[in-house]
């Protein structure tokens, strides 16, 4: 298994590409793979036929342990396979007792996924299920590799230990009447691996954080003119720049000078100030959201943060992004203007203390000299964890950030 960056320590196999008998070509697609944020693809090192598989579709595998072996017809591949003991080992036909001798084994209490020291085999997936569900693990059956329990193996069980007349955790819902009797059309879709890690952050952060939003604004002439003439200056990477890349350019400066809002929040009395500025950039993708890391902002200029937000965008849409990209942020920034948001309520990327929403430019009037004048507004919604700072903290970053969009070419040269 391909380790897929460098805090990546298992992944899932999703497709298998090849079956077992297949002819191989050096390069081939095997099987396709992804962590919780991110898909790829493993191509074969060699040539040959595919004569093993160890895992199949849906098993969690660690990095670097063999997945499967290519070699020539009739060629010994036992050298290859996981053995029992081995991290991710595919279990031994001993190590998975038959259905009856499960049976008794729960009913007496032992576990076969319990190793000689104590240690409970649980992939971390599974061991968040049963914490969900208020379920015991010790009384699943593993079918996991190395006799390890796997999330269908709590999901399984959390079936078992429905009460009776209750529906099961796989079960589709009762058929659901408008008044009338007329049948409602519904369709049920689970949620995806990305899905599922963004609910659970989001979550994590509405719950174990004081987060609160103001909304600011200020006067988009000077970005829009700067916008315009970088457009318009026949330069390919000027002409490239966006909005958004202007404003990450003045938040990584400004950050500088507020370290409270450029910090993760390690415990309720520790907090972490960062050097230098790591933007997490807020991306839409066919399999949803997903936030890269520009990291050490500061020190690029507008064309740098430019070329490097496309190249994780880019890699991020496509579901290749490198996952060490996807963390390590020590602040983010989410822009929903193309969409007309005038204001919203951004939710803190854990463990960070602040986030920025961008929001959409709209009309307003100010007043100069008894007249009154229209000027192009932007939004700002700053959502910040009170435990880490407090209102008059966030208005003087706000009021800053504010000032520099406002004279940003001061800031900013063609």
């Amino acid at each position: 298994m391909p380790k897929a960056g460098i805090t990546v320590e298992q992944c899932v196999i999703t497709r298998w590409e090849k079956r077992v008998g297949d002819t191989v070509a050096e390069g081939d697609v095997l099987f396709s793979y992804e962590t919780d944020k991110a898909a790829f693809e493993c191509e074969s090192t060699a040539s040959g036929v595919l004569l093993a598989i160890f895992f199949e579709e849906g098993e969690e595998v660690p990095v670097l342990v063999n997945v499967c072996a290519v070699g020539q017809p009739g060629e010994d591949y036992s050298s290859l396979a996981p053995v029992p003991g081995q991290a991710g080992a595919q279990p031994s036909p001993a190590a998975v007792p038959a259905p009856a001798q499960a049976a008794q084994e729960q009913a007496a209490g032992v576990f076969t996924a319990v190793q000689a020291d104590g240690e409970l085999r649980i992939s971390p997936r599974a061991r968040n299920l049963a914490e969900k569900a208020a379920v015991n693990p010790l009384l699943a059956r593993p079918s996991g590799p190395g006799g390890r329990v796997i999330e269908r193996d709590i999901a399984a069980l959390i079936n078992e230990q429905e009460p009776q007349g209750a529906s099961p955790v796989s079960a589709a819902p009762a058929v659901l009447t408008a008044p009338n009797g007329e049948k409602i059309g519904y369709t049920d879709t689970a949620f995806g691996n990305l899905r599922k890690a963004v609910a659970a952050a989001m979550t994590a952060s509405i719950s174990n954080s004081a987060q609160l939003t103001h909304h600011h604004s200020f006067d988009a002439s000077q970005l829009l003119d700067l916008r315009a003439r970088f457009k318009a200056s026949g330069d390919e990477a000027l002409a490239g720049i966006t909005i958004n890349d202007i404003v990450l350019l003045a938040v990584s400066r400004v950050l500088k000078q507020h370290p409270d809002f450029n910090a993760h929040m390690l415990d309720a009395g520790t907090i972490r100030h960062f050097d230098n500025v790591h933007l997490g950039v807020a991306t839409d993708t066919p399999r949803g959201l997903m936030v890269p890391t520009v990291f050490f902002a500061d020190t690029l200029d507008i064309r740098g943060i430019s070329a490097e937000v496309k190249r994780l965008a880019a890699l991020a849409k496509q579901g290749t992004v490198n996952p060490d990209y996807l963390k390590g942020g020590s602040f983010t920034v989410s822009n929903l203007g193309a969409f007309g948001v005038e204001m919203f309520t951004p939710i803190i990327n854990p463990p960070q203390t602040a986030i920025l929403g961008v929001c959409s430019i709209i009309t307003r009037l100010k007043g100069e000299k008894e007249q009154y004048k229209p000027y192009p507004a932007m939004g700002l919604s700053v959502t910040y964890d009170h435990r880490a700072a407090d209102g008059a903290a966030e208005a003087r970053f706000a009021a800053d950030l504010c000032a520099t969009l406002e004279n940003i070419t001061q800031h900013i040269s063609m």
